[in-house]
């Protein structure tokens, strides 16, 4: 079976997107090639807690956000959500159900869609789904 080891994503700036998520999701720095990537513009590898590597790689032109969606697991939603904005991050939501379950979103620097959840608010959620299910009450998820 395939495993997923790493996602690469075009960014205007590799220096300050790899600034944004080592200061506001916590990755830290695996390696960095300030002549690397493609077009030998800068890349840098990023990782959380996960084996998952995400390689922020500057690319010239304009950059177009991929359709494709980063979800990063929290401590806590709401708490996390509260730091961020109080150090000037916009997110696109705040905390609130939604289709994929409870979280937040937000945009990196470059429009990237960052989705951030915590296990604790999604049981929560299922289990208040399953119960109104059980009363005949639930009505499907948006």
């Amino acid at each position: 079976m395939a495993m997923l080891d790493h996602v690469g994503i075009g960014v205007k700036d590799w220096r300050k997107s790899r600034d944004w998520y080592v200061a506001n999701l916590g990755l830290k720095v695996e390696f960095e090639v300030p002549n690397g990537g493609d077009a030998k513009l800068g890349v840098a590898a990023l990782q959380g807690d996960s084996d998952l590597t995400l390689f922020v790689e500057q690319v010239p032109g304009g950059v177009h956000p991929c359709r494709c969606v980063f979800t990063f697991q929290v401590g806590d939603v709401e708490a996390e959500y509260a730091w961020l904005s109080a150090l000037g991050v916009k997110f696109l939501k705040p905390p609130q159900k939604l289709y994929w379950g409870y979280g937040a979103e937000l945009a990196d620097l470059d429009g990237h869609t960052i989705r951030l959840w915590d296990e604790k608010s999604i049981r929560e959620g299922q289990l208040r789904f399953a119960s109104q299910w059980q009363q005949g009450a639930a009505i499907c998820p948006n």
